[in-house]
């Protein structure tokens, strides 16, 4: 079964549906963030699954929607659709020209602009686009959200070393110092 565009034409590209976000853990993640941490190592875990959830959006790009946007009759445009690594680790999808000189959304909202761009390829432009969004904003939200258990899993280490350094240096000069008794007055 082919899909249609919103103009009846079939669809060139297809955006990801619920089947394909099924086999990410997609439901969990969340259900975590709802409970009582009790210290680093459960922070640790969350951060982890969180970090793997986005590794998998990161693959699901990668494997079904670039293939896509970057096959016949998309490969002919001059503005194509790209995956970009930041510094922090992550990869988000941009568009992008040929030649590399420029990135961004202003180059898809031109390509949409401009007489040249095929009208049969616009509602799947429009599709490639907001699936790109919806995609940037997972990857965008796993990866923050494991940024933000790690530091938490920091600072509950550092709260804990403190609290230990206090009870275990309380019990050591309590059992090294001996007792005094308050003097009577005259």
């Amino acid at each position: 079964m082919t899909a249609l565009s919103s103009s009846g034409r079939p669809a060139r590209f297809i955006p990801l549906g619920q089947a394909d976000f099924q086999r990410l853990e997609h439901a969990g993640y969340l259900k975590g963030l709802l409970q009582p941490f009790k210290g680093k190592g459960s922070l640790e875990a969350w951060a982890s699954k969180n970090m793997a959830l986005r590794d998998e959006l990161i693959v699901l790009a990668q494997r079904q929607v670039l293939p896509q946007a970057r096959a016949y009759p998309f490969n002919l445009l001059d503005v194509q659709l790209a995956q970009q690594t930041t510094g922090a680790g992550t990869t988000f999808l941009r568009w992008r020209n040929l030649d590399r000189s420029a990135m961004g959304v202003a180059l898809w909202e031109s390509l949409l602009d401009r007489p040249a761009t095929p009208a049969s390829l616009i509602d799947d432009l429009y599709a490639i686009e907001l699936q790109r969004i919806v995609l940037n904003m997972q990857i965008s939200l796993t990866h923050s959200i494991a940024r933000l258990a790690l530091e938490c899993a920091s600072r509950m280490a550092q709260a804990e070393a403190t609290y230990l350094r206090r009870v275990h240096g309380h019990v050591a000069s309590a059992s090294t110092t001996p007792a005094t008794t308050p003097k009577e007055s005259p």
